[in-house]
C-alpha cells in the first residue's frame, strides 16, 4: 500500500465512523472504497467488518452520556447480537463468494424503508407495550435484534439502519440514545463476525489498519454530532442515504 491509498483509506475510515455512530451507514463510505482500492467483494467485506471493531469502540467511548441508565438493557440486546453475529459469519463462510451479494441491496432498502415508517411503527409498539408484561414483549424485539445480528455478520452494509429502525420501533426515547443503544448492538455482532474473519477468511490486514484508524476518530465524533442535530431530518437523511447505497449496489 503506497501513502495515498493508505490517505485515502483513512479518510474513508473517517466518513465511515462518523456515518455509522450517527445512523448505521459505516459501509456506506467503507465497501466501495475497499472495493475501488482493488479487492475483490469477500475479500473486502471481511476486511471491512474487522476494520469496523473501531467503531464499536469509538462509538462506546462517545456514547457514555446516552448509555448510562441502559446497562441491562444493552447486556440484553448485546448478548443477543453477538449470537446473530456468529451465526452470520459462519453463513458467509459457508455460502458460495458471491451469495451474499444478491441480498445486501434488498435488506438495505428494507432497513431503510423501516426507518422513514418510524413513527407510525412506534405507534403500534407503543400500543402494543401497553398489553403486555416488559419481559414478554423482550421475545420479539431478541429475534428482530438477533435476525440483524445475522445479516451484520453476514454482509454488515447498512445493519445499523436496519437496527437503528427495529429499536426505534421498540423504544420511546430521543434519537440520541436509541442510536447509542445501536451501536452497541451492532457493534456486539460485528466483533464476533470479525473475530472468525480473523482466523478463517482471507482479511487484507494493511487496508483494514488504515480504515480501522478513520473509524475510530469518526466514530468518537458522530455521538456528539447527534446531540446537536434535529431528529426527524437526521433520520430522513439516514434513511435516503440507504436508499442511495441499495441503489448503487444493485447498478454494481
Amino acid at each position: 500500500m503506497d501513502l495515498v491509498s493508505t490517505a485515502l483509506l483513512m479518510t474513508a475510515g473517517l466518513a465511515s465512523g462518523l456515518a455509522g455512530s450517527i445512523g448505521g451507514l459505516a459501509s456506506l463510505f467503507s465497501y466501495p472504497a475497499l472495493l475501488a482500492f482493488g479487492l475483490p467483494p469477500v475479500v473486502a467485506n471481511v476486511t471491512n467488518t474487522v476494520a469496523m471493531f473501531s467503531t464499536t469502540v469509538g462509538t462506546a467511548a462517545g456514547s457514555r452520556p446516552e448509555l448510562r441508565g441502559h446497562g441491562r438493557r444493552v447486556a440484553k440486546l448485546v448478548v443477543v447480537a453477538a449470537i446473530g453475529g456468529s451465526a452470520g459469519a459462519w453463513l458467509l463462510l459457508a455460502t458460495p463468494d458471491k451469495a451474499f451479494e444478491v441480498a445486501a441491496p434488498w435488506l438495505i432498502a428494507f432497513g431503510s424503508a423501516l426507518l422513514l415508517a418510524r413513527d407510525p411503527l412506534r405507534r403500534l409498539a407503543d400500543a402494543r407495550a401497553a398489553r403486555m408484561a416488559s419481559s414478554a414483549s423482550f421475545l420479539p424485539l431478541a429475534v428482530a435484534v438477533a435476525l440483524v445480528g445475522v445479516y451484520g455478520g453476514y454482509f454488515g452494509a447498512a445493519s445499523g439502519v436496519i437496527m437503528l429502525a427495529v429499536l426505534c420501533a421498540a423504544a420511546t426515547e430521543p434519537l440520541a440514545v436509541t442510536n447509542a443503544v445501536k451501536n452497541m448492538a451492532t457493534g456486539a455482532a460485528n466483533i464476533t463476525a470479525a473475530v472468525a474473519y480473523a482466523f478463517l477468511a482471507p482479511v487484507h490486514w494493511l487496508a483494514a489498519g488504515a480504515l480501522s484508524c478513520g473509524c475510530l476518530v469518526g466514530s468518537w465524533l458522530g455521538p456528539k454530532i447527534v446531540r446537536r442535530l434535529p431528529e426527524r431530518p437526521l433520520r430522513f437523511a439516514i434513511a435516503l442515504a440507504g436508499l442511495g447505497l441499495a441503489a448503487s449496489l444493485w447498478v454494481t
